[in-house]
């Protein structure tokens, strides 16, 4: 079974730390779509037979990179609830 880190802490802690996470992951999440877009519209303008691969990279990355910190968020959440913060 996982060890999760998170048992370890106290409920400022864990709540300290969702705010954070949640401030982060809303950050990245706009970020992420501010990319795309831009990307998209590069694209777009440009049209298909002008664009190379390398753009369509981190639309395909970013996702990827998101991942961890969705993944530890939720680990989060269900550590908060079932201490019924």
């Amino acid at each position: 079974m996982k060890n999760n880190s998170y048992q370890k802490l106290t409920n400022e802690e864990l709540l300290k730390k969702r705010n954070l996470f949640k401030g982060v992951t809303t950050g990245f999440g706009i970020l992420m779509l501010l990319v795309i877009a831009t990307l998209s519209y590069l694209i777009g303008l440009n049209g298909f037979k002008n664009t190379s691969i390398a753009v369509f990279i981190p639309m395909i990355i970013l996702p990827f990179t998101f991942m961890p910190l969705a993944i530890s968020y939720s680990l989060l959440q269900k550590e908060i609830k079932s201490r019924n913060l």
